[in-house]
């Protein structure tokens, strides 16, 4: 493995956040939400909805009705599909203003190496915002996006996981446990949606949200960035089992 890092074989499905995570959009998402509501709407957005931590569907729904407009099943279709197209259309504005962030590409390698490692996500994007963003950064190689959970599949995003673990039964063939299963993200969101299903959660002080509201939050490891690689495996594949075990040479 690269870098000189050897780890015995363990089994983990590791779901990856993606911003603030993997990359910074540089606000280019926001943008798209203000052009889809002014384009469905005929208004424009005066206020929107929180982002940290929320899927898109909530995203959506919450910022319909900060300009009392009822999120209903046509009018949230209606948004999110423009939001999507919207930003589809921003693909090169997305690249120019966003960036992945230290460390991410190495990390996400050097785990597509060790023997019994999954990689999926689980983000609030929907899913094709997600595979855009991660299109967009060249990031999708080593993540098996089919066994993913994503911000079109439930409001609320500690419904997530099992959607993600029900997926990833049925691409890869086997069950995967709490304690096989390890959320990587930047919010206290990603840390309530990883303890709701029993998961190992590893924090990454990358987003808003800081490394000590980050351990106070629950998260089982908290790290300042991925740029340290060694660091990352360490916390994504030893712990608390003993599973996995690291040289480096």
């Amino acid at each position: 493995m690269g870098g000189g890092m050897q780890f015995d074989e363990c089994t983990r499905l590791i779901l990856w956040d993606i911003d603030h995570t993997l990359l910074d959009g540089g606000g280019v998402s926001r943008d798209a939400y203000s052009s889809a509501f002014a384009r469905v709407t005929g208004r424009p957005m005066s206020r929107m909805a929180d982002m940290t931590g929320k899927t898109d569907l909530l995203i959506a729904s919450e910022t319909l009705r900060l300009h009392d407009i009822d999120p209903d099943q046509g009018n949230l279709t209606t948004f999110i599909t423009a939001v999507a197209e919207e930003l589809k259309a921003r693909a090169d504005l997305l690249a120019a203003r966003g960036h992945v962030l230290p460390g991410v590409p190495e990390v996400l390698d050097a785990l597509s190496q060790v023997p019994g490692v999954r990689q999926s996500v689980l983000t609030g994007n929907m899913r094709i915002l997600a595979e855009l963003k991660l299109s967009v950064f060249g990031l999708a190689e080593h993540l098996d996006l089919d066994a993913g959970a994503y911000g079109d599949d439930a409001q609320e995003r500690v419904a997530l996981l099992p959607c993600a673990w029900k997926r990833a039964q049925l691409h890869y063939g086997r069950h995967f446990s709490a304690a096989e299963t390890v959320i990587v993200g930047d919010t206290l969101m990603d840390i309530a949606t990883a303890k709701a299903g029993d998961a190992r959660v590893v924090a990454v002080a990358t987003g808003s949200v800081s490394a000590d509201e980050l351990h106070h939050g629950g998260a089982d490891t908290v790290l300042p960035d991925l740029a340290d690689t060694r660091a990352v495996l360490d916390a994504v594949l030893g712990a608390n089992t003993g599973e996995a075990s690291g040289t480096l040479t």
